[in-house]
């Protein structure tokens, strides 16, 4: 019997554990086809607005500059993150495919998590980009150019693939004795863990040490400069100004609510709050930093912005004069 237990572990160990069944959101199957149309009609502003901001800034030679290009790297990130996992989430909720190989669930919490890192990294810059434009204005030019911004897009993917190396090694090394169902949407690094029969505390306390050192450290750091910037803002003469400044950070502000606070609840709830947590609470949340803040983005950043949303005005009403300007179709009758 402990022979056969040990192929078990060693076939497992070479070779991973059959493939896994996503139950959705546990306790609320009932709703899974409700649950499914607010996340897709999400996922479909989330593609269309941020390849249209990403073509944009990639397109037009008047988008050039740092904010811009830091713009067009959130929506690479948004894209990525949403597109990584919400397919398969809408696949499960509405009941057309439940099963995930290992591999393909490494690989997808490996590179939802790589685009969350990313984009919280981008979202660091870009409050580090508007400290810089609004307290110190005449060293902008001197401390963020376009190579500034591709170290940033370098360091981003970089950083984020290191974190996320060690969890993908540490879930290839545990033995899973047959377990396959996992109470969820789609693969999260605790999630897969939770279904082991070996020790996992590696995975908690690696787990906790990254999300301490990489979102809640980028949420603390941004926290600063929007405090910062807020303090310069205040001190502004035009009551006008101010206002729209204010107005302006409290958007960013309530997207990067929207962007953190589920994702460290669910970080966190994986590792203290498993068994007081209800589960379709935490399945929720989780699906909703991956959708939301995708989908909002775009109208925050982008449409909020002054010279992109001269631009889209621009491409539609070319768009509209060229539908003008061609010409009728000359309908033929047949006898």
């Amino acid at each position: 019997m402990e022979l056969d237990s040990a192929l078990l572990s060693l076939n497992q160990t070479v070779s991973g554990p059959g493939p896994f069944i996503l139950l959705g959101v546990p306790g609320l199957e009932g709703l899974h086809g409700w649950i499914a149309v607010p996340v897709c009609l999400l996922y479909l502003a989330s593609l269309v607005g941020n390849t249209l901001l990403l073509g944009l800034v990639a397109v037009d030679k008047t988008l050039q500059a740092p904010m811009y290009q830091l713009l067009g790297l959130l929506a690479a990130a948004d894209l990525i993150l949403a597109t990584s996992t919400v397919p398969k989430a809408l696949a499960v909720l509405w009941g057309l495919s439940d099963e995930i190989s290992f591999a393909g669930c490494l690989a997808q919490l490996f590179v939802a998590h790589v685009a969350f890192i990313a984009e919280s990294s981008v979202l660091l810059a870009m409050a580090v980009d508007r400290y810089v434009a609004i307290c110190q204005p005449l060293r902008y030019g001197a401390l963020l150019s376009q190579r500034v911004v591709g170290m940033v897009a370098v360091a981003a993917v970089t950083r984020g693939a290191c974190v996320m190396a060690p969890p993908v090694v540490l879930l290839q090394r545990l033995p899973y004795c047959g377990h396959r169902a996992l109470p969820h949407t789609y693969c999260e690094h605790m999630g897969v863990a939770r279904l082991a029969c070996g020790d996992t505390r590696p995975n908690i306390w690696y787990g906790l040490a990254t999300t301490l050192l990489s979102p809640a450290l980028d949420l603390g750091l941004i926290g600063a400069s929007y405090a910062l910037i807020l303090r310069a803002v205040c001190r502004l003469p035009s009551s006008g100004a101010r206002y729209k400044t204010l107005g302006t950070c409290g958007a960013h502000a309530g997207v990067i609510v929207l962007f953190y606070t589920p994702a460290l609840f669910s970080f966190l709830a994986h590792r203290f709050g498993h068994h007081t947590v209800p589960g379709h609470i935490h399945i929720l949340l989780a699906n909703l930093y991956v959708v939301v803040p995708p989908a909002l983005n775009p109208v925050v950043y982008g449409v909020r912005t002054k010279q992109i949303t001269q631009r889209l005005r621009h491409l539609l009403q070319r768009a509209r004069k060229v539908g003008t300007d061609m010409p009728a179709v000359p309908h033929t009758l047949s006898v």
